[in-house]
């Protein structure tokens, strides 16, 4: 697909993902690249605009990272963010050093309202800061639009350079009018036209699937999430019964959740696929006995994955593509995107084995977040109530599971997120998370249950409200619902004698456990 394109260019920030999130909130593509990514493969890419991430180095040191200055040259239109700001006024002569007081949290910034990327903006407007390094002075050519009692530059621009750089991270919510910011940027700086719109995605992809695929047989991985439904309808719209779909029961599922799947995908539901259950709870079972290491886990059920779709696609014959649900954060957090570190290994990209018997992997939804996702299933016709499910990862309980997993510990963890589910939603629709599960830890702590002492497993509760994923809050729940799904779970399954409720955002956690 021919859109514009704005390129988010990586320094090991935190918030690389939000930067491109925000950015395709205002219907312009985004998609993120390491520093080292060499110029030429930048420039092949046609950006209409490029933006620096922030980063934990410091500018003005030899072995930070860098960037070639032939950038600044292009024409192109750039931003950079907090040390890629740095990086900037560094690299075209300005003076980065040492603050003499740090600055950190929201901060009360005086903006120039005549700047074209704070046009419409307050003049004094509450921003994040996160920094130990200023600009002192900025760059020639470079006029200050934005300052603070403790930081003289917190934001420049060369207007007729097309070059801007901010101190304080507009990504984040805590910034007000942050996403405006943005969107001030690649309209009134880059000229973007906003032509990023799933309507238009789900066409083209649709598409271009059909081109690729020809007359070719394609097995989907369908695990019944929302991602893998979706792909699952992109590509039966494209490619109709060449289309084999496998749902793969792993015995790691939630509760009832595999015969569920089956039921609304196979012969008696609504949609007309070829559809394929492969019964391989034994197999995968056997394979994690023992196991506890948690990237160990995600491996393991990455390959096995893998073989039990080879096998299923010698029994189909002739099959040349497996095709999967992954999505962006999958990439990100796998270690695939830009120059963060691997967050975990996802089942169906950081975990998959280094040989694959298939001509391909087909990923129509990879370059896509989870909402978008949704979106491109509205698209595409699929019934609210699979678009909006929560989702559940493709490991599924193994990694709601700290520590060996084994059936008996698969059954515990399944009762006790059936009985948090089954309590949250009996909330209205609007109160309820994005996501919410049972997960159990690896405690085991002393209790009483019927005046007699017990030594039993601690189950942790979760629920957190997210748009992307890529970060998420704590959903605060009525305390009547957590503390009747406490009681429930204490007195219905069996030896769990203490619940938890985590109250952990992302960042610094994740969504799941492992």
């Amino acid at each position: 697909m021919q859109q514009q394109t704005v390129i988010v260019l990586d320094f090991g920030g935190q918030y690389n993902q939000l930067i491109a999130r925000r950015v395709r909130e205002c219907h312009v593509y985004c998609e993120i690249l390491s520093y080292r990514t060499p110029l030429e493969k930048i420039k092949a890419k046609n950006p209409v605009g490029i933006i620096f991430t922030g980063g934990p180095n410091s500018a003005y040191l030899p072995d930070s990272p860098g960037i070639d200055p032939a950038i600044y040259t292009w024409g192109v239109p750039i931003l950079g963010i907090c040390y890629g700001s740095q990086l900037m006024m560094h690299s075209l002569g300005g003076k980065v050093c040492k603050a003499p007081e740090r600055e950190y949290g929201k901060t009360l910034v005086g903006l120039d309202p005549q700047s074209p990327l704070f046009a419409g903006l307050p003049a004094q407007n509450v921003c994040w800061m996160s920094h130990n390094d200023y600009i002192q002075a900025p760059a020639p050519g470079f006029a200050v639009s934005a300052r603070t009692p403790n930081c003289p530059v917190a934001a420049a621009e060369d207007r007729a350079r097309g070059l801007y750089c901010v101190q304080f991270h507009p990504e984040v919510l805590h910034t007000a009018n942050g996403t405006q910011m943005l969107r001030n940027f690649v309209y009134n700086v880059c000229g973007c036209t906003g032509d990023w719109k799933m309507d238009s995605f789900v066409e083209n992809t649709v598409q271009a699937l059909r081109e690729k695929i020809g007359g070719g047989r394609v097995l989907l991985a369908l695990s019944g999430g929302v991602d893998s439904s979706v792909c699952a309808a992109m590509l039966a719209r494209a490619i109709g019964k060449q289309l084999t779909c496998v749902f793969v029961d792993h015995g790691l599922h939630r509760k009832n959740e595999a015969a569920e799947v089956c039921r609304v995908f196979g012969p008696e539901g609504d949609f007309d696929l070829n559809f394929v259950c492969a019964d391989a709870r034994d197999r995968f079972f056997g394979k994690l006995a023992g196991v506890t290491a948690p990237e160990r886990k995600r491996k393991i059920i990455g390959e096995e994955f893998i073989r039990v779709f080879e096998a299923e696609a010698k029994k189909i014959g002739a099959v040349d593509y497996l095709a999967q649900g992954t999505i962006y954060p999958d990439v990100v957090e796998s270690g695939l995107g830009g120059e963060s570190a691997v967050i975990k290994s996802h089942h169906n990209v950081g975990g998959l084995p280094e040989y694959v018997d298939f001509k391909e992997i087909i990923e129509p939804l990879r370059d896509l977040f989870k909402d978008e996702v949704r979106q491109a299933g509205r698209e595409l016709g699929l019934p609210e109530s699979l678009v909006s499910r929560q989702p559940c990862p493709g490991p599924a309980l193994a990694i709601r599971i700290i520590g060996e997993v084994t059936p008996e510990r698969i059954a515990l963890v399944q009762d006790a997120d059936a009985i948090w589910r089954e309590e949250v939603d009996r909330l209205p629709f609007g109160q309820r998370p994005s996501q919410y599960f049972a997960a159990l830890t690896n405690m085991r702590s002393v209790g009483v249950m019927g005046d007699e002492r017990t030594y039993d497993y601690a189950v942790a509760l979760r629920a957190v409200t997210t748009s992307d994923f890529m970060t998420c809050e704590v959903t605060p729940l009525p305390l009547d619902t957590v503390m009747a799904a406490a009681n429930r779970i204490v007195n219905e399954v069996k030896h769990v004698n203490r619940v938890l409720f985590d109250v952990t955002t992302k960042p610094p956690a994740t969504v799941e456990f492992e």
